[in-house]
């Protein structure tokens, strides 16, 4: 049986299936921020992934009516071990689609969306993390270290710490966590707190979340609270604390500079200043095409500054990259057709033959063109209206190894307590955005090259192995912690 010292548990595999040129499906490294994060917590040690491969067991079961291949028992370089926990169509429809993106994903993101509640989801979620529970738990050496990961398994620290005692268990919340009047909405939330407190740490992006989430465990526990750890009932031999803390994800440093340095992205970048006409500024968007990231208030913003003459159309371009995400989902539909709408409008109006006003991909693109398109971005817009983190921002600093170039960041993401460099804005606010994109693009030289300085030193120093690092040394001494107890 396959078992590693360090199991990583998460929703998706870290790869997913790609038509190549030659017309056949294989598997490939999936592309994402929680990909490239935990990979450089897994070099020299036995590791286990433990994730759902994307197609559900009973559409893909017979691989040879399908054509898809089998799920690799591990990685191409044999990094890590691949455990697939298998979900069907009513899996996907009522855990994934609905409990964890209808409800908690809206409600997590300060309900801009209204989060839909459904008893049928809830048991689904409810079953689908005790079976990645189990699987962890089946695939842990004794003593191991356990990383579950994100809104989808919040129930699974108390479940697998039921199964197996002996484990460390570490939990983070890649998005925010809402404040606690918001939380209180939800039908199921105590089961969820507890769920969590059955890890020894819960980490999140930020200390508000750490504050919510401990208000939360007040009014809903009433166990003792000191300072960042919750002390759980037990006798005076079995008594646990679960210990939280904020943890900023990051970016891999190193490979983004090292790309972004490359001939081949520099003469890319070159390239696509060229394609767009070489105009005095170009301004960009990177976001997957979800109602939290902004994107319709922000082409809105553009069109009105370009409307005003406060920008020059013959003079200015954006790019919007908007990868499709979670269209199932009605709300995911309607920000499609909201944002293509935007687009079509504002280039029918002001856009000529030959020179859109705004060039919109809705691709998802290699990490490598995106640094292209980051070297070749004078303006990069990151305006959610509420995120967790937000990597995009930090992969744009990443990318300015000339020193150069501005960000427009929303204050309602977490990289805006690190990134206090940028541009600030709140984007609910129309004419602050609009003033703030105006700002960054007629920047001086010398403005942008301290402001761009100063984000480097801090995205630099404090990149995904760092997170990495830190979590995993938080969490080894509160377990030592405990052995102590």
């Amino acid at each position: 049986m396959t078992a590693g010292d360090l199991v990583i548990v998460a929703n998706r595999l870290p790869i997913e299936l790609a038509d190549e040129v030659d017309g056949c499906r294989r598997w490939r490294r999936a592309p994402g921020g929680l990909v490239s994060a935990l990979e450089s917590a897994l070099p020299d040690r036995k590791a286990v992934w433990i994730g759902w491969a994307g197609t559900p067991s009973d559409v893909a079961s017979d691989t040879s009516s399908t054509g898809n291949p089998p799920v690799p028992a591990g990685t191409t370089d044999g990094a890590y071990a691949l455990i697939e926990v298998p979900l069907t169509r009513a899996d996907v429809e009522h855990f994934y689609d609905g409990f964890s993106n209808s409800a908690l994903w809206p409600l997590y993101h300060d309900a801009i969306a209204t989060p839909v509640y459904h008893r049928i989801d809830f048991d689904a979620y409810r079953r689908v993390n005790r079976a990645f529970a189990a699987a962890a738990a089946e695939h842990a050496l004794p003593g191991a270290t356990v990383w579950v990961h994100d809104y989808q398994l919040q129930l699974v620290p108390a479940m697998l710490r039921e199964m197996r005692p002996d484990l460390r268990i570490g939990f983070f919340l890649h998005i925010p966590f809402p404040a606690a009047d918001l939380f209180m909405q939800l039908p199921w939330r105590r089961e969820l707190i507890t769920g969590l407190v059955g890890a020894d740490l819960v980490g999140f992006q930020t200390s508000g979340g750490v504050n919510n989430f401990l208000e939360c465990a007040r009014r809903l526990l009433a166990w003792p609270i000191h300072d960042d750890r919750i002390r759980l009932p037990g006798t005076n031999n079995d008594r646990r604390s679960c210990v939280v803390g904020s943890f900023g994800i990051s970016v891999d440093w190193p490979r983004i500079d090292r790309i972004a340095r490359s001939e081949a992205t520099v003469a890319r970048a070159a390239q696509v200043r060229a394609e767009l006409g070489n105009p005095h500024r170009i301004l960009l968007g990177v976001d997957r095409l979800d109602y939290t990231k902004g994107i319709d208030v922000r082409l809105r913003a553009y069109t009105e500054l370009l409307r005003e003459g406060r920008l020059d159309p013959a003079q200015t371009v954006l790019i919007q990259v908007a990868t499709p995400s979670r269209e199932s989902v009605d709300e995911y539909q309607r920000i499609r057709d909201d944002v293509e709408l935007i687009v079509s409008r504002t280039n029918g109006d002001l856009g000529q033959i030959g020179a859109p006003a705004i060039h919109y991909v809705r691709q998802t693109q290699p990490l490598t063109e995106l640094v292209a398109l980051y070297r070749a971005a004078d303006v990069m817009l990151v305006t959610p209206l509420r995120d967790g983190m937000n990597l995009v921002s930090k992969e744009y600093v990443a990318s300015r190894s000339d020193d150069d170039g501005a960000l427009v960041l929303s204050e309602f993401t977490g990289a805006a307590r690190e990134l206090a460099a940028a541009w600030l804005v709140n984007p609910h606010d129309t004419d602050g955005m609009k003033d703030a994109i105006v700002a960054a693009a007629t920047a001086g030289p010398v403005e942008r090259k301290r402001r761009m300085r100063a984000l480097r030193s801090r995205v630099r120093n404090h990149d995904v192995e760092h997170w990495t690092r830190e979590f995993l040394a938080a969490l080894t001494s509160i377990t030592r912690d405990h052995g102590a107890e």
